[in-house]
Parts: C-alpha cells; structure tokens; sequence
C-alpha cells in the first residue's frame, strides 16, 4: 500500500553559471547538489534545462556522463530523488529537452518537452505523450516549460490520473511574466483538482539575461501556498498529500 504520509518537495532556483564554458555542466551540478543537501526534502525540483541553462547549442548531456556524479551522491545522501533539465540525445540521434530524474543510483530520463516553440523546434524532436512519475505512492504529471502554458497538456496528464502537475520552467522577467506564471501555476491546480508545483528559473539563463524566479506551489483549488522571490538561489518547500483516487481506480499510462 502506498504511504500516507505527505511528500517533501523543494522547488530550486538556483544561480545558473555562464553558458558554453567547459565547466558549465560540472559548475551547475555542484550548485544543483548544494540546494538537495539544503532542501532536506524526498523530491528536488529544477528549471527547464537547469543544467546547461537555456541555451540551444549546448551540447547533450549522457544521463552517465561522470560529471553528473556529485549531484548522484548528493541525492544518495539526502535520500531525495532530483529532476533536472537538459538536452539528450537518443540512440537514434534524435534530440529532446529532457527531465532527468537523479537518485542516489543514477540518471535517467523521465520525459521529453512536448510543446516545443521559437528555434526549439529546428533541433529538437518533440516528446509524445504525457508522463507520470511515481513517488512515495503519489503520482507526479511532469512538464516542460511550453507545456504547462498548454491547458491541453494538462488535461492529457491529468486523464493518467495524478496528484501533481510538477512542471520545470522559464518566464521572462516582470510583471507580466510573473502574472502569466502565477496563472498557469493556479489555473492547472484549479482545473484538475491536482497539486501544481513549478520550478523556474531565477536570474540569468543561457541566451537570458534575466528570469522570473518565483517557483512555488498551488494547492489544488488554486490557492499559493509556497512561493520564492526573484533572486536566483532560493528554494521554498511544501508537503504535498495523495489527491488522485486509489491506485485500483486509476487510468494507467
């Protein structure tokens, strides 16, 4: 049976170091393994492409890749599960912006960006279907960016049956952005009666000098509950509790 006990999550937002470096990879993932060690949370989540910053010619980052090590053993101290943003390639040389999910075992990829836009789409092949992580008995719809500013998106992921709409991103700064996130973030809780957690990004960004911040939580019926400010380096937490109907009464993927 799957725990009771609500889920510890932190949304990070954290200093995203110059873009194109030799050490930009290495240089995020010791700041992406500082922020799990100061959560103390059992999930960590982070912007969209959170490792190399939004930058389209960024090389792909192999899930085995040695650089990503410290952020493994950050993870296998916590005990936390960390998703974090970075381009892939697939076998077959096709290439996504990817969640990566980061345990105290390894990497892997847990999903792929569905609703590329702007010069995404001239490198990047689009995910295609919604997916959902589970977790400590919860189940986490996960989004990319595009996708949570998608209500279909939504829709699709919540139909899976979830408890959590977890959606790593990016918002332009001001106040219009932050309006338009804030949005987003309480119109998916109100619409689907689901838990809304969004990581963005805070600060300069790959190809953008400056970014929202405000990652936070909605509670389902849309109420805030948790929120940070627009410094890059913040992370707020929440605890999150099962929404979706018994697992036997559940659609599946």
């Amino acid at each position: 049976m799957p725990s009771s006990a609500p889920l510890t999550v932190a949304v990070a937002q954290p200093v995203c170091v110059a873009p194109g470096e030799p050490e930009t990879v290495s240089d995020n993932v010791a700041l992406h393994a500082r922020a799990v060690r100061q959560a103390g949370t059992r999930l960590v989540v982070f912007p969209e492409l959170s490792l190399t910053g939004y930058d389209l010619t960024a090389p792909a980052v192999d899930p085995a890749d040695s650089r990503l090590a410290p952020l493994v053993a950050a993870c296998a101290e916590a005990g936390a599960v960390a998703l974090v943003g970075a381009p892939v390639r697939d076998v077959d040389g096709r290439e996504s912006i990817a969640t990566l999910a980061v345990t105290g075992e390894g990497v892997t990829v847990v999903y792929r960006k569905s609703r590329l836009h702007g010069a995404e789409v001239e490198r990047f092949t689009p995910g295609d279907k919604p997916v959902v992580l589970e977790l400590d008995g919860l189940r986490l719809g996960l989004a990319v960016c595009a996708d949570a500013a998608d209500p279909a998106h939504a829709e699709e992921t919540a139909a899976l049956g979830i408890d959590a709409y977890v959606a790593s991103t990016l918002y332009g700064p001001g106040p219009a952005q932050a309006a338009r996130r804030d949005g987003h973030g309480r119109e998916r809780a109100t619409a689907h009666g689901v838990w809304c957690v969004l990581a963005t990004s805070a600060g300069a960004t790959g190809e953008f000098p400056d970014s929202s911040g405000g990652s936070g939580f909605w509670a389902p019926g849309g109420a805030l509950v948790a929120q940070a400010g627009t410094a890059p380096g913040e992370l707020v937490r929440a605890e999150l509790d099962r929404v979706a109907p018994d697992r036997a009464e559940r659609p599946r993927p």
